[in-house]
């Protein structure tokens, strides 16, 4: 039969991983790619360079592979329908991506089913703004319907003087979704995979730390959470993967109140920064999950290989050579894992990743910790 060809849209890091992660599996990946050096063209071989907006384009690269599966969640729903209707699997369908796109009407979909979500209303104006935060109480968080990431599309709002600014340049057809705010003491992912037909592994939660709305490092399994608490958590993400019919990762990201409840704040389809530390930590990791997924092969162990496993986002900063710096962090360290994504060196973006695990909490963190700040900066 030959090896399955699958095709990924979007050249980021995640198709990068998600490439190497299928290469034992003697999978194949064809890639449409933003530019020829983009983080994943870089290593895949069979690279197409193009607009993933342009219905041409998108079909043609398509329609050469066995199956479709994605680096980022921005491809146009309409288009994935007409891919469907060519007869192009497409995995997660656009019925399921539309919940990670569309930040209204996953919060629509999943009140529905009476899920942990906060209190929200979409607004038309600043001054729609004002009442609804005048209703629940200030501050609010306002959010782009779609485009948002890494922080981007979101404003805390503390008061009716800075109502106007999410709606300051809104691209057409965005809303604004208005939100309570929710006072959260950490905010936890519970990743769920699943198959075609039915199959699904949830992977140990974890605890994220954000800065400037990025992910810096995660924590797994989350400290401090009980037994019950993170089977209920995971209990969740396998409930909303099925729900909605999502084949592949599903991140689900919370926040965990001070009484130990839970509220969903957003939705990924697809590997997700959140499960990096599978790639080292996990018996399988998030990346050949998500490909025995989309073809619907058996999927993987998803438990965790050692007590704790902590990743820690290289962000760029003053070191622009991060090869080199290796030679500094592996001597120091010989049992850190390290990923670099090939990406050129600009202030606050994710280059790469730094992955340690262990029997002691603090040691592990403190390694993961000191093995990134000496890639970023050299310190």
């Amino acid at each position: 039969m030959g090896a399955p060809v699958v095709g990924i849209i979007g050249g980021g890091q995640l198709a990068r991983m998600m490439h190497a992660a299928g290469i034992g599996l003697g999978i194949k990946v064809a890639l449409l790619a933003e530019g020829p050096d983009v983080s994943a063209a870089q290593v895949v071989h069979d690279v197409t360079v193009g607009d993933y907006t342009d219905p041409a384009t998108v079909i043609a690269f398509a329609e050469r592979c066995d199956v479709v599966t994605f680096d980022h969640e921005h491809v146009p729903t309409d288009l994935l329908h007409a891919l469907q209707e060519r007869g192009v699997l497409v995995r997660p369908g656009p019925e399921a991506l539309v919940h990670a796109q569309d930040k209204v009407v996953m919060r629509r979909r999943l009140a529905s089913y009476g899920l942990p979500v906060p209190t929200f209303a979409v607004v038309a104006s600043p001054e729609e703004l004002v009442a609804f935060a005048d209703g629940t109480g200030w501050p609010v968080i306002a959010k782009t319907s779609r485009g948002g990431y890494d922080g981007k599309g979101v404003w805390k709002v503390d008061d009716p003087t800075g109502a106007g600014e999410p709606f300051r340049n809104l691209a057409p057809g965005v809303e604004v979704l208005a939100e309570e705010y929710v006072p959260f003491v950490r905010e936890l992912s519970a990743l769920a995979v699943r198959s075609p037909s039915g199959q699904a592994v949830a992977y140990p939660v974890s605890e994220s730390v954000q800065q400037d709305g990025i992910c810096v490092e995660t924590t797994t399994p989350a400290p401090g959470l009980t037994m019950e608490q993170a089977t209920a958590c995971q209990r969740l993400a396998l409930e909303i993967a099925q729900d909605l019919d999502v084949v592949g990762v599903l991140a689900v990201e919370l926040m965990q109140r001070a009484d130990s409840s839970v509220v969903v704040n957003e939705l990924a389809m697809r590997p997700h920064n959140t499960g990096h530390w599978s790639i080292d930590g996990a018996l399988t990791s998030q990346f050949e999950n998500h490909l025995r997924a989309v073809l619907d092969l058996p999927l993987g162990d998803p438990r965790a290989r050692a007590p704790w496993t902590v990743m820690h986002n290289v962000l760029g900063g003053d070191r622009t050579d991060l090869v080199d710096g290796l030679r500094h962090v592996l001597a120091r360290d010989p049992g850190l894992k390290v990923q670099l994504y090939g990406k050129g060196v600009v202030a606050g973006r994710k280059v790469g990743h730094v992955t340690a695990v262990g029997d002691d909490l603090d040691e592990v963190l403190r390694r993961a910790r000191h093995g990134a700040a000496e890639l970023r900066s050299g310190s």
